[in-house]
């Protein structure tokens, strides 16, 4: 493994370790190729961690959007060369990845900088589906072009399921910025507002909210579920991320309104077991 190589496996390990799991057990010769999608996730998601500012965020991601269009040789203000947009350049290059993809997904992204609520249940799903349901698509087309497009419908299950469930763990750390993903026509519903949900113990209605949310998330599952046994093995480790989410949910709403202060998170050996036993066995 080269240098760069090593920046977009490192990045992967500590950003994003439950993808990163996923990759090792693809096919060796297709370990770099999710890599670089999976890297390419962790560096977008950490834009506003390191650019606090909305519109210096909207920059960068303006400056990815070039980097893709130009084929992925993108340059730093030092004038080095990107190992992250290199390597994800070779990706979609070799595995002849569709570019609009990636717009939709850094136009979704733009989201993440600001801190208007969601307004719907209809634009989660929408944001969801241009995120994790396009990485998980990416990374099928990546593992096997031939059999990818016939599973796109069941990405889309998927990746709904896997973000929304990634939103509630997620929960303490938006609530603080003054986030709100749980959509407004949601929290309405069980009569309450993003900005209640955002203040102190998120109001009377917040347990309500967040049961809503994690039947929407049980609900896009299920549908994944009924179809993942039609999965080939091929495709298998795109959708290897979904071996957590059950979990996950089950976790969430054993913690109930304390999933809003801190992330009811799976320990290590737990998560290493699950995902070994769907990449050996499926669904």
């Amino acid at each position: 493994m080269d240098a760069s190589g090593r920046i977009v496996t490192d990045t992967v390990r500590a950003a994003d370790p439950d993808r990163y799991l996923c990759a090792l057990y693809a096919p060796a010769d297709k370990r770099a190729a999710l890599l670089s999608l999976y890297a390419f996730n962790a560096e977008i998601a950490g834009v506003r961690d390191r650019i606090r500012e909305a519109l210096p965020g909207e920059v960068r991601l303006q400056w990815w959007r070039d980097v893709i269009a130009a084929g992925g040789e993108g340059t730093d203000t030092g004038g080095a060369g990107h190992p992250l947009a290199t390597a994800l350049g070779a990706t979609i290059t070799a595995h002849n990845l569709p570019r609009q993809a990636f717009d939709n997904y850094l136009e979704a992204r733009i989201f993440d900088l600001y801190d208007d609520p969601m307004p719907s249940r209809t634009d989660l799903e929408g944001y969801c589906g241009e995120t994790a349901s396009a990485l998980i698509q990416l990374a099928a087309l990546a593992l096997d072009p031939e059999n990818a497009p016939r599973f796109a419908d069941l990405a889309g299950h998927a990746g709904c399921a896997q973000a929304i469930t990634g939103l509630l763990l997620l929960l303490p750390l938006h609530r603080a910025r003054g986030q709100c993903y749980v959509p407004a026509d949601l929290l309405a519903s069980v009569g309450s507002s993003p900005q209640e949900f955002l203040k102190g113990d998120g109001g009377p209605n917040a347990g309500h909210a967040l049961s809503a949310m994690i039947a929407l998330a049980r609900d896009h599952l299920a549908a994944f579920e009924r179809g993942a046994s039609a999965l080939p093995e091929s495709l298998r480790p795109a959708f290897l991320p979904l071996a957590l989410t059950r979990a996950n949910l089950d976790r969430i709403e054993r913690a109930g309104a304390s999933a809003l202060r801190e992330s009811p998170r799976l320990p290590l050996w737990r998560r290493h077991w699950l995902l070994f036993r769907r990449a050996s066995k499926g669904w």
